[in-house]
């Protein structure tokens, strides 16, 4: 039989010293051998269980809880506890790219981010409510065919798709004809809202209807940011309704 010293023990599975020293002194785990000079040794058995306390323990389950059923948690229960703390975790990471990416495209909009804005990257529960609030806001404006085109449709400040760059780039070429003092009706004005109306139809599959609802809510700042939309400028939204409607009409 093989056998592995408690420094071995501790390096193959990370756990500290002192842990395995606690764990022998509550009979939770004691080690197979233990030589007349103190030194402790554990079998293949001692370290499968070890691992099955480290998974336990990660699933938020105390050590006396531990104790009590430890004889009584079969391998496959083990592995399906630790199968859904990696899921959770994977979740929780995902959401932290998401919010991440998020943050990367608004920063291409605006060169400044506020610390509030890096407050999810660190809180589950605000991510949460903000998804509450989200769908409480989707369903008081559209209804649910609405919802579920807006769903596959509108490009995710989360991503790096090129329909999203196409409308960061609308805005920044609106930004920039705002600093060089060029007017909605101007060339260049005119350009920006016939572009806009393109990816618009684009992007509403010829639905102005839900296109008119959306620029709507578009236009409200809590709307927006209730809804996860990438914040847009005031003067940026003013520019572009004038642009259209000037070159509607014209």
């Amino acid at each position: 039989m093989t056998y592995f010293s408690t420094g071995e023990v501790s390096k193959k599975l990370n756990i500290s010293l002192r842990t395995l020293r606690y764990y022998d002194e509550i009979d939770l785990v004691k080690p197979t051998l233990k030589e007349n000079n103190g030194k402790r040794y554990y079998s293949t058995d001692d370290l499968l269980l070890l691992e099955k306390i480290l998974l336990l323990k990660s699933a938020s389950i105390s050590l006396e809880d531990i104790k009590k059923i430890m004889n009584q948690v079969t391998i496959q229960t083990t592995l399906y506890i630790h199968k859904t703390q990696l899921e959770d975790k994977i979740k929780h990471l995902q959401q932290s790219l998401n919010h991440t990416n998020t943050l990367v495209n608004m920063l291409k909009l605006d060169d400044d981010i506020h610390w509030e804005q890096l407050l999810p990257l660190l809180s589950e529960e605000n991510q949460s409510l903000k998804l509450q609030r989200k769908n409480e806001v989707l369903n008081k404006l559209f209804n649910k065919e609405e919802q579920e085109a807006l769903k596959k449709q509108l490009p995710k400040m989360e991503s790096n798709s090129d329909h999203l760059l196409k409308w960061l780039n609308l805005a920044k070429r609106i930004e920039l004809c705002i600093e060089d003092g060029k007017t909605f009706d101007s060339p260049e004005g005119q350009l920006i809202a016939h572009d806009t109306l393109l990816l618009s139809n684009e992007m509403f599959n010829g639905d102005d209807e839900l296109a008119k609802k959306f620029w709507e809510a578009r236009k409200s700042k809590e709307i927006s940011a209730d809804l996860s939309l990438y914040p847009v400028k005031k003067e940026i939204i003013l520019f572009l309704e004038k642009a259209i409607n000037y070159y509607e009409n014209n």
